[in-house]
């Protein structure tokens, strides 16, 4: 009987040390993934505050034609490629908007994208639809 109670607080010991290792990396992962967290919320909030390197340049847009009769854009900047367009961005396949009027909306509201420093610019079915442009 005596030997029951020495071990059991021994056992009883061994089990607590062996949760505490077991859970420190746990709890030293997440508060590294924390801290990393926060890095990134104030690396993002830093670029917001930094000066948009496309507010004032020359942004312009070109329609082109695509497959099936079908037309994509282009948008320049300072005259120079940047983005090309062929098909309709989100939508799987080759061809393009239908008109080159639906074209050029998309193309218009990528280029307001890049002026807001939204990099890359990208283009999601919801948007797509908010533009009506898929009919």
């Amino acid at each position: 009987m005596r030997n029951k109670k020495i071990t059991s607080p021994i056992f009883l010991a061994a089990l607590i040390m062996l949760f505490i290792l077991v859970g420190l990396p746990g709890v030293l992962i997440s508060a590294e993934g924390t801290a990393v967290k926060k890095d990134v919320k104030k690396e993002t909030t830093q670029q917001k505050g930094k000066d948009n390197p496309y507010a004032n340049a020359e942004i312009s847009t070109k329609i082109i034609s695509s497959a099936h009769k079908t037309f994509g854009y282009d948008i320049l900047l300072n005259g120079k490629p940047l983005v090309h367009q062929p098909s309709i961005p989100a939508i799987p396949g080759n061809d393009g908007f239908t008109t080159k009027g639906r074209a050029q909306k998309v193309a218009n509201f990528v280029v307001k994208k890049i002026r807001n420093n939204e990099m890359p610019p990208t283009v999601t079915i919801d948007d797509l639809n908010k533009l009506d442009v898929l009919k």
